[in-house]
Order: C-alpha cells, then structure tokens, then sequence
C-alpha cells in the first residue's frame, strides 16, 4: 500500500554555527517518517530492504524541511573512501545516486547536498563567503585516511586553500564509550589524529573517540574550534532515536543529514 502523503513530520537535530550563518541543514532522528519494522520510522535507504514507496515519502518530507524540491536532494552511492561529487540543479537525482563519492558539494540554493548514516560521522560543511556548502559521509576509515581534508578541499575549490572562515558541524554517531575497535583499528585511527588522546584503554578492548579525531583534523585545516558544532548523541547506545549498524545489523535504518546551500 502507498504510504500517505502528509505534512512534513519529521524530527531532527541543527546546529547553532550554521543556522546563525542562514543555513538550511538538518540533521535527521530516525522519527517522523512512515517506514515501518525494523525501519521505523525515517529511514532513507531502498538498499537495506525497505518499501521503496516508503522511503520516497521520507525524502519527500526530508526535503520540505530543508526547503527546496523532493528531486534536488543530492546524495551519492557511499564507499568508505574521499571521493566529492558536485550536485546541480540539472542533475537527475537518479543518476546522481549512482556515482560512488562520500562527499557531496553544492553551491545552488535551489538544492541540498546530505549523506546517509548509520553510527558513520556524518559532517556539514558551510563557507559563509561563497554560500557554498559539502555534506560527508566518515566511517572509521574515512576518518582514518583523508575524508575530512577532501570535503574541505572540495567546498573551497582550486582558487583557495583558506578555510579559517569555513563552518562545520559534526552530527550523530557511534560514541566514544561505544566504539569498540581493534588494537589494530585504534593504532590506524591514532595515527590519523592531530589529537593523541582519542583511544581509551581503560577497558578489554579500546575504544576510540571518532568525534575528537574529527574536530581535531578540521582545526588543523584551518577552522576554528568556535565554528566547529558537535551535534549531540550516540547511535548505538540510544535506540529510540537512532538507527545502528552495528547494533541492529544489516535490517537497520540509515540517517540522512543535510545543508542546502545559501546566497554568498
């Protein structure tokens, strides 16, 4: 049967440093949609097993609260890797999603960039001199080898290498006191941090702070730490609002968080 079509719905999480700076974003709960089961309620991804008709009508209502069309919600197919497509109006949203990137620029107001998680660190980016704005997508070895320096690479462009003034929040995920890892994991990922104390050992295994390794890269970048937001929560340990991976396996949900570009 066709989901409903109703009003926008939708819970989800925003950012003090972008919505001050006249961004449009979200950071999207896993309440406010109509999938149901294992899927409930806001889940933005076929590919897991959900009603296709289900899953447009989230993005449907995704995109009314970012503001633009239902067809100019740009995300791409996501490897694991730091590949950046640019979205344009012109683009057909069905073959956007098919290009293999895990960072999505857009410099048009008339359409928003996200990406989908689930207990990945998902990232938005804003340059409040150009309007321009990048959505990523940084599971551990995105975090490890170099997504977070390619999404600033691509939002500001081959004419600069400045992104002091650059705007960053960085959105739900897998926690510190949740992520358990390998020794071999928890060296990979120290060796890519600017900050060495994001590995904890205090327990059997170690458990590794994604969130600080993040905001750490993005100072080194250049930004500062009062344009840098950490959006609050952690998807494995909070069921109720979010979806995991790693708790739920493969019938889990996925999180859309998204920024819509604005005028320079």
């Amino acid at each position: 049967m066709p989901a409903p079509v109703m009003p926008v719905t939708s819970h989800h999480l925003t950012s003090p440093v972008l919505g001050r700076a006249g961004f449009r974003h979200a950071f999207f709960t896993r309440s406010g949609g109509v999938s149901s089961g294992p899927f409930a309620s806001l889940n933005f991804s076929v590919a897991v097993g959900d009603d296709p008709v289900n899953v447009t009508e989230n993005l449907r209502r995704a995109s009314l609260a970012l503001g633009v069309a239902p067809g100019r919600l740009y995300f791409a197919s996501q490897v694991h890797g730091s590949a950046a497509e640019l979205a344009e109006p012109h683009v057909d949203i069905a073959d956007f999603v098919r290009r293999e990137a895990d960072i999505v620029v857009g410099r048009s107001p008339e359409l928003a960039c996200g990406v989908r998680t689930a207990d990945c660190v998902p990232i938005l980016l804003a340059d409040p001199r150009t309007g321009a704005v990048a959505a990523a997508h940084a599971g551990w070895r995105g975090v490890a080898h170099g997504t977070v320096t390619a999404a600033v690479t691509a939002l500001l462009g081959p004419t600069s290498n400045d992104a002091s003034e650059l705007l960053a929040a960085i959105g739900p995920h897998i926690s510190l006191a949740a992520f358990e890892v390998s020794d071999d994991v928890a060296a990979e990922l120290l060796r890519a941090s600017p900050n060495p104390n994001v590995v904890e050992r205090s327990r059997l295994r170690p458990h590794v702070d994604l969130r600080s390794i993040v905001r750490a890269q993005l100072e080194t970048l250049g930004l500062s730490s009062a344009a840098i937001d950490d959006v609050p929560g952690c998807t494995l340990s909070d069921a109720e609002n979010f979806f995991s991976f790693r708790r739920d396996g493969k019938k889990s949900g996925r999180h859309l968080s998204a920024i819509s570009p604005r005028a320079a």
